[in-house]
């Protein structure tokens, strides 16, 4: 844990990785380092660097217990939703209060007569899901980690409810941070901008045999193709892996961006890290309650609390250095593994005042 540790410079008070992750060195230096070689670029360079597409594509897979050629490298979560959502047919259940990530692709893929969308109002929970399904549902999507509130969607549950219907998993809110059963979705999209902390522009999408049978890729381009390197003037079918979801290229930084991270977390276990923000979460909620707040929730990696003045308890930390996120109603901690005691004094002190 110290070598993973010693990875992370983020300055104290920074508690807002739900909302985005400072990046560790190896992803700086990774990324300094491919620049680099771009920069003195020779015969060699572009195939060099476009390699990395594959080590980050290795580096999920092993994380996820896939294959290679069902992993494809994506710039963000929301891009993945937009073709799982497009891709998509029938009937889909879609829970209401998930992030907008998760909602707008699907009303967009109904207004083009693509999908039937079925909200699930109220708390996505596993009963809610079974309480909902016909027999029309097609494809059911969650998120693996609610935005909000921290908490974890039990996946093998719903995997078992949802039964041979495509299991659509939004995983950016706890992909590298807790462990899941992420075998069960037939598509996992994720963003590496958060938890995995590889900085923004890196994502990927895991797609099951069942997503690459029934799922069109229709917002695709000429890099989701078989053969996608002979030009022939032909239009060719898409590739049988999940590279058929490619518009272009991901940037050769951002994939060796994203594998540096993967394969930090990699070295170091997900569990791990797990449990250490798990530990720095509960301190967080001990030190809120002592200051008079309301913990509304209190999950893995995410602490949501009130107090009686919120705007001039968000200034507080404002001005004690502590970055959260600050919404009507609550105030969102997220901590990571690298969060010091120094970060947590820093709250106690803003918040006794």
């Amino acid at each position: 844990m110290d070598s993973y540790l010693s990875q992370f410079a983020e300055p104290t008070g920074y508690l807002d990785f739900a909302r985005f992750g400072p990046p560790s060195r190896a992803v700086l230096d990774t990324t300094a380092e491919l620049m680099r070689q771009a920069a003195h670029a020779g015969p060699g360079t572009v195939d060099a660097l476009m390699a990395e597409d594959g080590r980050a594509r290795d580096a999920v897979a092993r994380l996820v217990g896939a294959d290679a050629e069902h992993v494809v490298v994506l710039p963000n979560t929301s891009l993945g939703l937009v073709q799982a959502a497009f891709g998509c047919s029938g009937r889909v259940l879609v829970p209401a209060t998930d992030f907008p990530a998760n909602t707008y692709p699907w009303v967009k893929a109904e207004q083009a007569g693509l999908v039937k969308v079925d909200w699930l109002t109220g708390p996505a929970t596993p009963d809610a899901i079974a309480a909902a399904l016909t027999p029309e549902t097609a494809a059911v999507t969650v998120a693996a980690v609610d935005f909000r509130t921290g908490y974890r969607m039990d996946l093998a549950a719903v995997r078992e409810i949802v039964g041979d219907r495509l299991l659509i998993v939004d995983a950016i809110q706890g992909f590298g941070a807790v462990t899941a059963a992420w075998e069960a979705a037939d598509v996992l999209v994720a963003g590496g901008q958060k938890w995995l902390r590889a900085g923004w522009g890196t994502g990927f999408g895991v797609l099951s045999d069942a997503a690459l049978e029934r799922l069109r890729p229709l917002v695709a381009s000429w890099a989701g193709a078989r053969d996608p390197m002979v030009f022939d003037n032909e239009i060719r079918e898409p590739a049988d892996t999940a590279a058929r979801w490619k518009i272009t290229h991901l940037s050769p930084f951002a994939a060796g961006a994203l594998a540096a991270a993967l394969e930090l977390v990699e070295g170091v276990g997900v569990a791990a890290i797990e449990a250490r923000i798990a530990e720095r979460v509960g301190r967080l909620g001990d030190v809120v309650r002592s200051a008079g707040g309301r913990v509304l929730s209190q999950a893995t990696t995410v602490l949501s609390f009130a107090m009686p003045d919120i705007p001039r308890a968000g200034a507080a930390l404002r001005e004690h250095g502590v970055a959260a996120t600050v919404r009507p109603g609550h105030i969102r901690l997220s901590p990571h593994a690298s969060t010091t005691v120094e970060s947590i004094d820093a709250v106690r002190v803003a918040l006794a005042g």
